[in-house]
């Protein structure tokens, strides 16, 4: 628990056999419950995660790929069966730093923010992530920007904490299901009026492969246009509150 807030971590996982225990393994001691969703990985990563895992671990297996953001759905509905305050989520490709989480999680569980984003490009070590992302995370992030009404940063960061109040409010099931999601659940977020956040959180980019393209900016330009056009009568009733941590 962090205070009297319980903690879960979700871990969103595809074909991550060989990052997986490192992501795992390292997770603080007041993470209560850690749900790792094998998305229907054609690798060994559900067999490495169980391994890896504690006594505050599960294994949920898609029986088909879905996706991440139907990955993180099904760990956040998993978190909120099991009672937890704080749904955070961290990738499995061993990109986020554990030592990161815990300014991730402290304002949703202080109840000063329901939603809390990482901000890699105010990281002192920004400057490592490679330049065609960080180009592509600033071109999306305006548009979510000029779209959501937030004032956010580094949309396309995955290391996240959502309050257990907001995501019963959300309509998880209309989530994107792919890459993407962050983009479309900061839309379905500020058009419900809830306080968003960034802190910093540090960029690691060693040995890990990107499964990133070009194209995908694209594609998420899209989907900011489609979120905004499903929002509108949600922004008509609710109006739009920003919170900085």
């Amino acid at each position: 628990m962090l205070g009297s807030a319980r903690v879960a971590v979700i871990v969103p996982a595809y074909r991550e056999s060989r990052l997986i225990g490192r992501t795992v393994s390292t997770l603080p001691a007041f993470v209560d419950a850690i749900y790792l969703v094998d998305d229907a990985s054609d690798d060994d990563t559900g067999a490495a995660a169980s391994v890896a895992l504690d006594a505050r671990g599960s294994v949920l297996t898609h029986a088909v790929n879905r996706g991440v953001g139907a990955a993180i759905v099904t760990g956040y509905r998993a978190a909120l069966a099991g009672h937890a305050d704080v749904l955070a989520v961290m990738a499995g490709d061993a990109q986020m730093a554990p030592e990161d989480l815990v300014s991730i999680v402290e304002p949703v569980a202080a109840r000063r923010a329901d939603y809390v984003k990482g901000n890699r490009f105010v990281h002192a070590d920004a400057a490592r992530m490679p330049l065609a992302r960080r180009g592509a995370g600033r071109v999306l992030s305006w548009a979510t920007r000029l779209a959501t009404g937030l004032s956010v940063d580094d949309c396309q960061c995955g290391f996240t904490a959502l309050s257990a109040t907001a995501a019963r409010a959300l309509p998880l099931d209309d989530l994107w299901p792919r890459y993407g999601y962050p983009n479309d659940l900061l839309g379905m977020l500020g058009s419900r009026g809830f306080r968003v956040a960034e802190v910093p959180v540090r960029p690691i980019y060693a040995d890990e492969e990107s499964g990133v393209r070009p194209w995908h900016a694209l594609s998420v330009l899209g989907l900011i246009a489609r979120r905004y056009l499903r929002e509108r009568d949600v922004r008509a009733g609710e109006g739009v509150s920003i919170e900085t941590a």
